[in-house]
């Protein structure tokens, strides 16, 4: 009995290099005879994958990787293609249907390219796509009992804290509820910070704790840096630091967790400044 090349492909190289053939692929695995792992998959069985698709999509972007960053959007594009099937033998959509509406949409969304509107820069670019998605919330909602009046309306529930406060910031902002300039944000941060020292019992720094990360939050958007992705980078590097600490003090024979703070600290410089200049 000979043992099939596992890296055998009835697709030829040009095909492989096709969307069609990952949807031809993906509908072969949800056939009849196909693979009974797919088969059982459905929306609500997939929402792990998809996020953990997303997730390893950004640490891809972090590491600087383009072949690392490849391969990942590649297992992403497995989870729409996936999503389209199952709509598909369900009766609900069609691929066809989730591409019309992408680029219907991004066509509307730059009227500044498709169209006939100036503007003058990106900034600009985002307060019109803001209004053009808050007129597409209101046109949605007309003739139904659930219109959508608040530009609070439509932020999913299930996002990151840290992006879900900056979604809902941009939003208010847009519709004025904004501080005048930059200024007005850094004193609200001194006085979240009063507040939490002033807090009194564990339910007021708890609460405290929340105004100040809103604040810090609204000082990022107005710093032009995403709050979700400042603190995602400073996690990466603060386990890239430590473990080169304990690295060190392996190296020199050290019981780490023995040392007093003062050499932690000493070891968490050094860890700094080799990790700088390895980068």
């Amino acid at each position: 009995m000979t043992q099939e090349n596992p890296d055998s492909s009835p697709y030829s190289e040009q095909q492989l290099g096709t969307f069609q053939t990952l949807v031809d692929i993906v509908d072969k695995l949800r056939s009849p005879g196909g693979c009974p792992w797919d088969i059982e998959q459905t929306h609500s069985s997939l929402k792990r994958n998809l996020l953990e698709e997303c997730y390893e999509v950004l640490e891809a972007i972090d590491g600087g990787g383009g072949k690392a960053l490849s391969e990942e959007l590649g297992d992403l594009l497995v989870q729409v293609a996936f999503h389209a099937n199952i709509a598909s033998q369900a009766g609900d959509f069609e691929l066809a249907d989730v591409l019309t509406h992408i680029n219907r949409k991004l066509v509307r969304r730059h009227p500044h390219v498709f169209g006939g509107t100036q503007v003058s820069d990106a900034r600009e670019v985002e307060r019109n796509w803001e209004r053009i998605k808050e007129a597409e919330r209101q046109e949605a909602g007309k003739g139904g009992n659930e219109a959508k009046k608040s530009p609070l309306d439509g932020i999913p529930k299930d996002l990151p804290a840290l992006t879900f406060a900056q979604l809902m910031q941009d939003r208010v902002g847009l519709a004025g509820f904004e501080w005048e300039d930059i200024s007005g944000v850094l004193d609200k941060v001194a006085e979240e910070v009063d507040e939490l020292r002033q807090a009194a019992n564990l339910e007021e720094k708890t609460s405290e704790m929340g105004d100040l990360l809103m604040t810090m939050v609204n000082l990022s958007r107005w710093m032009g840096i995403h709050a979700e992705d400042a603190l995602r980078q400073a996690n990466l590097r603060f386990r890239s630091r430590y473990n080169k600490m304990e690295e060190l003090a392996a190296g020199g024979g050290i019981d780490f967790t023995s040392l007093p703070l003062a050499e932690k600290e000493a070891l968490w410089q050094e860890a700094k400044r080799l990790l700088s200049a390895e980068s």
